[in-house]
């Protein structure tokens, strides 16, 4: 993802835009809509590459019903019918190419549908429209051409579902045009079940058409992962695990079978991943060494999650993650969730900072870097200057593969009723730009203050 455009949607009124980098921070004060922008993120890949309505009340987010996700302040007391979002990339991994993507929600029983959904690839347009009660409408065409197909199944979702029925519909209309002067109407199209009916307006030939079906329609244009989207809060150690099912959650419930598992079954893997946490474990001050003390041989014997600090000498004792205080517990969940080899591409995570003391804040700045370097895109909201400071000058100080261009600062600021959204670069040297007078006065307020000024 590189863009989002948003409008009427939480407290987001008016109509602007985000840019995402394979490394974004949101700033902000507290209900500035951070979460929120969060849980659209994961809508959009929701409906657009998984074929599903999306659910805005999935953990970690819960929006509520439709009622609660428009932008309901309005001077003139009239809530808005729709909330409309456009999503920008450049480089979509089926097709090598860019393109937007466009989708309107609307209330259908109390929930935001995505009514109408639109493609774009270059000159080459699709559109899914489906009204209430009625057909589904589906467009696609150029700059110089437009066809409609009528269809009574109510699609819900572009592109890839759509391509088994329609398939064999975009070589129809072709057919279909050279039957024009039949005299074939459009009711006459409509008495049978699944029958096209067209509007056109100018010339697709057979090259353009096969052209659109290969760049935009490819059956494998959706994203084979998912966003990971972390809870704000993880979960709470404990003293001794019973094995229990490892189904990934927003919390990390699951994170200590996921360890126990892999240094049973995984030596190879387990070493790798054991390897990196120990690596960010010093670097941030938490622990120089993380182990699984199982008490039995079988997968289904219970087990400890131990870590180990060392000192210039002597290394201390073993100690079990619940009697080491919360950062560490706080912070593995993330981690291992980053470093893990089937991760996903994208991660929306929620206060990463959590219980961890500056140092160690300042570590998950290097470390999202470098991570974001490889080839994952993170975005991180948080209010830590720490997390961000860091990133900032290991920037400056070439400590990673990422460049300046790869960093984008999302500032959500209070405007009455409605919040904005700031697009803040970061340039080689480290410094933010294009901030607006109110990033960071906080900050500079209190260490005026500080200094008696």
């Amino acid at each position: 993802m590189d863009r989002i455009t948003l409008q009427n949607y939480r407290c987001f009124r008016e109509k602007q835009s985000a840019r995402l980098a394979p490394l974004t921070f949101l700033l902000g004060e507290n209900s500035t809509g951070k979460t929120s922008f969060l849980a659209l993120i994961r809508a959009l890949w929701q409906v657009a590459f998984f074929n599903t309505i999306p659910d805005f009340r999935q953990d970690p987010y819960d929006l509520g019903v439709f009622e609660d996700i428009i932008h309901g302040a309005r001077e003139d007391n009239v809530t808005s019918e729709s909330f409309n979002v456009e999503l920008e990339f450049a480089d979509l991994p089926s097709i090598n190419a860019g393109g937007k993507y466009r989708v309107t929600f609307e209330n259908r029983q109390g929930y935001p549908f995505p009514s109408v959904q639109k493609f774009i690839h270059g000159d080459l347009w699709a559109e899914l429209e489906s009204v209430e009660g009625e057909h589904s409408f589906f467009r696609f065409g150029d700059t110089n051409s437009r066809y409609e197909v009528i269809h009574r199944d109510h699609f819900y979702s572009m592109p890839s579902r759509m391509l088994s029925s329609f398939n064999s519909a975009f070589f129809d209309v072709l057919h279909d045009n050279e039957e024009e002067s039949s005299g074939k109407t459009r009711e006459d199209a409509d008495k049978d079940e699944g029958q096209l009916a067209m509007d056109r307006t100018g010339t697709m030939v057979e090259e353009k058409l096969d052209r659109f079906m290969g760049n935009v329609f490819r059956s494998d244009i959706g994203v084979v992962y998912f966003p990971f989207a972390s809870a704000p809060i993880r979960s709470r150690p404990k003293r001794t695990y019973d094995p229990s099912r490892p189904t990934p959650d927003p919390e990390g419930e699951y994170i200590p079978d996921y360890l126990a598992n892999m240094s049973r079954s995984s030596s190879e893997q387990w070493n790798t991943l054991k390897s990196d946490l120990e690596d960010f474990g010093r670097d941030a001050g938490l622990f120089d060494e993380i182990t699984v003390l199982s008490f039995g041989k079988t997968a289904g014997a219970p087990f400890q999650v131990q870590i180990r600090k060392f000192g210039k000498r002597l290394r201390g004792p073993k100690r079990n993650l619940i009697d080491v205080g919360y950062g560490v517990s706080q912070a593995l969940p993330i981690l291992i969730e980053l470093l893990r080899e089937d991760s996903p591409r994208m991660f929306l995570l929620q206060q990463p900072e959590v219980h961890l003391h500056p140092r160690a804040q300042a570590a998950l700045g290097s470390f999202f870097c470098n991570l974001a370097a490889s080839g994952k895109q993170i975005i991180v909201e948080t209010h830590s200057d720490y997390i961000l400071d860091r990133a900032r000058m290991d920037i400056r100080d070439g400590k990673s593969d990422l460049k300046a261009e790869d960093i984008s600062i999302l500032y959500f600021e209070r405007n009455e009723l409605d919040v904005n959204i700031h697009s803040l670069r970061v340039d080689e040297e480290g410094n933010v730009l294009d901030a607006p007078p109110g990033y960071g006065q906080f900050f500079m307020d209190e260490m005026r203050r500080s200094v008696g000024l």
